[in-house]
């Protein structure tokens, strides 16, 4: 049986790509290797959004031709030019983001095609690189938006929305297959269906509207039926029907947890990098959405030293995180990407200022990170476990997504298994992480 080894970078939309080409390798009867040394060629899917990623990439491809010789390069690095070709000129192939099909294609050209397909070795939830008890649901590929700072749209093109019955489907199997997190994912998941017109799909027999709240709705009715199933939704852009969701959230149907990335509060700053709404809308949203749902938990992403960000502006900023108050942010100093439009907006901001501003940002997050948690101490949470060992468990309870927001550490755990509910009395928090014992 012929050996492909796989090389999976960047975010979980690109680790979903993984997926389905390794689902298609062992559909046609592909082996994956787990070594370079045992594989027959290698594909690595590579990440290109920043400087530091395309340098990862760049290294891992590298390797990969010194370990192995025989490399396909797909993923957003593909949609750079010919940067891979020409640092690494020995490449078998090179395709872009989202692309199984040339993929194979590159694949069939240099390995042998196995004479039988071996379908029966494909699980009906396809192959997964995430444990068995979550899962990346995307539901879209690209975006409409023309951020100046972002260059995701010219890799992976506008936005183009899955057929609610394919993604509902494919829920449905993770349910099925015992999955107890489905994480949605896309690049803009609150514009999921604008580019069909919303157009009406069916799942299980009966019309549904492709559109995020029906889509969640559905999720949550599959929650239902399947037992203890956490949604997360991820990527969410501030639309006013974003509001429709929260009262799903209220009912205890859909978790509690909304990742909305606000970039930034000044006015003008938000106009130069083309982002929707003000800050001050923002707040006017946050308010809604907690006078809904109390419980819910809000994480965002912002950008410091954005090019002409004044001292002011910056202010601005840490003002709308003081009076927000979101549970768990992330802040990147500007990366200036080729190809991004705010490369040529003036007034850029030194580094030594930008990587300053994004430090004492996150020095006032942490101390509101500190506070919210420490609101958890003496509650039982239900938590999900990820992963024991003979100091305990490590789990995540609502509020926190894998491998992006904290951990609950739970010392009498070891007998748990990951994949197992479990209720924790929180006894201490940190700025990130709780920790906790069994709750008898």
């Amino acid at each position: 049986m012929p050996k492909v080894g796989f090389v999976s970078l960047g975010c979980p939309k690109a680790l979903v790509d993984s997926e389905r080409i390794l689902s298609r390798l062992r559909a046609e009867g592909y082996a994956v290797s787990p070594s370079y040394a045992a594989a027959d060629l290698v594909v690595v899917n590579t990440c290109g959004f920043i400087d530091s990623a395309v340098e990862e990439s760049l290294e891992a491809i590298g390797e990969a031709l010194a370990e192995n010789g025989r490399v396909i390069v797909t993923g957003c690095l593909g949609a750079k030019g010919d940067i891979v070709r020409k640092t690494h000129p020995k490449v078998l192939a090179v395709t872009g983001p989202h692309a199984a099909d040339e993929v194979m294609q590159a694949v069939h050209a240099h390995l042998r095609r196995p004479h039988d397909p071996y379908t029966d070795l494909v699980p009906p939830q396809g192959v997964r690189l995430t444990p068995a008890h979550y899962a990346y649901l995307k539901i879209s590929e690209g975006c409409n938006h023309r951020c100046t700072f972002c260059i995701i749209p010219s890799m992976r093109g506008d936005l183009v929305s899955r057929p609610i019955g394919e993604v509902m489907q494919e829920a449905e199997n993770l349910a099925k297959a015992g999955v107890k997190e489905i994480l949605v994912i896309s690049q803009d998941t609150s514009a999921y269906g604008v580019d069909i017109r919303y157009r009406t799909g069916f799942w299980q027999g009966r019309p549904l509207k492709t559109r995020m709240t029906e889509l969640v709705r559905a999720l949550c009715e599959l929650g239902c039926t399947a037992g203890d199933l956490w949604v997360r939704l991820h990527y969410v852009y501030p639309y006013p029907h974003v509001d429709e969701v929260i009262a799903l959230m209220a009912e205890g149907r859909l978790l509690p947890y909304l990742d909305v990335p606000f970039q930034h509060a000044s006015p003008r700053i938000l106009k130069l990098m083309k982002r929707p709404a003000s800050g001050e809308i923002n707040l006017e949203r946050i308010r809604a959405w907690r006078a809904i749902c109390p419980e819910i938990t809000i994480r965002s992403t912002f950008i410091a030293g954005f090019p002409g960000e004044t001292e002011t502006e910056f202010a601005q900023m840490l003002d709308f995180l003081e009076e927000a108050e979101l549970d768990r942010v992330g802040c990147f100093a500007y990366s200036p990407v080729e190809g991004a439009k705010a490369n040529a907006l003036p007034d850029p901001v030194p580094e030594v200022v930008r990587e300053e501003r994004r430090a004492r940002f996150m020095a006032v997050q942490e101390k509101i990170s500190r506070r919210r948690l420490k609101r958890k101490v003496g509650k039982a949470l239900k938590v999900l476990v990820d992963a024991v060992d003979k100091d305990g468990a490590l789990a995540r309870s609502a509020v926190d997504a894998p491998e992006i927001d904290g951990l609950v550490i739970i010392a009498d755990g070891k007998k748990l298994k990951p994949g197992d509910w479990a209720t924790v009395k929180i006894e201490r928090a940190d700025a990130h992480d709780l920790w906790g014992r069994l709750a008898a």
